[in-house]
């Protein structure tokens, strides 16, 4: 066995990473949390890693974890921001979620993943984020975004259940912002060689398999009728938290799920809190997909017919989940901003 200090190298992009340096290293230590800090054993496949009974705990049900795990002071806001109910950012209700990966599975994933270069980290002032850019000429990088879902750390489960405008407050408080639309777009569609935009962040064709998008929703019990419909009730908070479960995985359990600049998980595991400026005004609205997508999904390229699908005893709504799709839903002004619910997280930006 090795030490839990063990580094995990990573791979990425060929032009914009300068591979003749030292790259950041993932230190298994600083990633895996007090309740989970079992060392990685480098003889044990990941494969192996994945099969190997229940996951270790990822969940957080106190204030004071919650905290820690997020890098963040406690202040007054940041107590009022961080919590295990509705309306505070959380990984869910741990008391229903279910989650098939580990945190020592998912570090074993990105054990040969760079997630970023030394010249990356001097250029963004932060770990764990990437300089995006068209063109192919990283000089010209006006922003850098996140690569994981916040709290940005891998392997932790993203965080959900509170409101924009808190969001927006979190990622001032750490010296950035909410990404915009346009940003989150080229970080999910760019090539950092200059090369064609891509459908999806993985490539061109839809894949349910790829990200964390083929979690079903949780069936209830039969009814008087005998159909069985999503247990998830959403006509208030309480009846969501009680029933809706947050079925994320740890960020970065799926390693191919990532841009060509680095970015992971913009499809699946939990849509993404973006925001757009018309005016002087700044909305935010929701991006990309949840764990669920399978439910309500449908390729870029499917007829009209496949407008509509039949889910959990009911028909649902399809949406294209593409790198450029915008939804237009939940448009609040950020300030105000008080939707949540419990698969909508964010990831923060920062402007160069």
């Amino acid at each position: 066995m090795r030490a839990a200090a063990i580094a995990l190298l990573v791979l990425l992009g060929p032009c914009t990473r300068d591979e003749t340096e030292n790259p950041v290293t993932v230190d298994a230590a600083k990633v895996a949390s007090p309740v989970d800090a079992a060392p990685v054993d480098a003889a044990v496949e990941a494969s192996a890693l994945f099969d190997a009974g229940p996951p270790l705990p990822l969940s957080f049900g106190t204030t004071e974890e919650l905290l820690s795990v997020s890098g963040l002071p406690s202040t007054n806001f940041t107590r009022s921001a961080f919590g295990p109910i509705p309306g505070k950012f959380s990984d869910g209700n741990s008391a229903i979620a279910h989650h098939a990966i580990s945190r020592r599975a998912c570090l074993e994933g990105l054990r040969n993943i760079t997630l970023q270069t030394p010249l990356e980290r001097a250029t963004c002032g932060g770990e764990n984020m990437v300089p995006i850019f068209r063109g192919g000429d990283a000089g010209a990088a006006k922003t850098c975004i996140d690569i994981f879902e916040f709290p940005n750390k891998a392997c932790e489960l993203p965080m959900v259940w509170g409101s924009p405008s808190q969001a927006q407050t979190i990622c001032q408080a750490e010296g950035k912002r909410l990404c915009t639309q346009a940003e989150w777009n080229l970080a999910c569609a760019g090539d950092p060689d200059g090369g064609k935009d891509r459908v999806y962040a993985y490539g061109d064709t839809l894949d349910y398999e790829i990200c964390n998008t083929n979690t079903p929703h949780e069936m209830g019990e039969p009814t008087a009728w005998g159909t069985r419909l999503w247990r998830c009730n959403v006509q208030s908070a309480d009846s969501a938290w009680k029933t809706c479960s947050t079925d994320t995985e740890p960020s970065g359990a799926f390693p191919r799920c990532r841009s060509r600049f680095g970015v992971f998980d913009q499809h699946g595991n939990v849509a993404e809190m973006m925001s757009r400026k018309e005016g002087d005004v700044t909305y935010t609205q929701l991006k990309g997909s949840a764990f669920f997508y399978i439910d309500v999904g449908k390729s870029h390229d499917a007829p009209p017919s496949a407008n509509q699908k039949m889910s959990g005893g009911m028909l649902h709504d399809t949406y294209p989940d593409t790198c450029s799709f915008d939804p237009r839903w939940h448009v609040e002004e950020v300030a105000k901003a008080g939707h949540s619910n419990y698969h909508l997280g964010f990831r923060c930006c920062k402007g160069l």
